[in-house]
């Protein structure tokens, strides 16, 4: 069975970054993550364990006030976007679509926070959608869209065996 959504517990900030640690090792040359979720969920938790399991040394902040943070120097480069201030219609005039066509940057993974806020999406990309919970923690709900080159099965396998409690 192919799986093209899953939820996955995530108790602590620890578990969100592990889990952004692990998808590197998953997701090819050229991805994309739309990340949705409120202030404080942990996207940028995410995105900084995705730094670490493309062995980027640099620390990993947001770019709420860049737009965009480029880290070349890990295995593939991360593209990581906050779209936290703006509005669609500036959005467009940003040229976004160079992070995910690959005209004028090097394939790599392109993180893309607040993605709500896009007035087009990629054809194929890993949606992230982070909530949090008093009780429980965070959730993260993976659906993959489009044809991107990822497995679910082997990223939640792989953290089933790191959390065997999970089920």
């Amino acid at each position: 069975m192919v799986l093209h959504s899953v939820l996955i517990s995530l108790p602590d900030k620890k578990a969100t970054r592990h889990l952004g640690k692990l998808l590197p090792k998953y997701l090819p040359p050229g991805s994309v993550i739309l990340l949705e979720g409120d202030l404080g969920a942990g996207k940028t938790t995410l995105v900084q364990g995705i730094g670490e399991g493309l062995g980027i040394e640099e620390p990993i902040v947001s770019p709420t006030f860049t737009l965009v943070n480029e880290y070349t120097e890990g295995r593939l480069p991360l593209y990581h976007i906050d779209l936290y201030r703006l509005q669609p219609s500036e959005i467009e005039e940003i040229y976004i679509e160079n992070y995910w066509e690959w005209l004028e940057v090097k394939p790599g993974i392109t993180a893309i926070e607040w993605s709500d806020r896009l007035p087009y999406k990629p054809s194929d990309y890993l949606d992230i959608c982070l909530t949090y919970n008093l009780d429980r923690g965070r959730i993260a709900k993976l659906l993959l869209v489009g044809k991107l080159n990822f497995s679910l099965e082997d990223l939640n396998s792989e953290l089933r065996i790191l959390n065997p409690e999970e089920k």
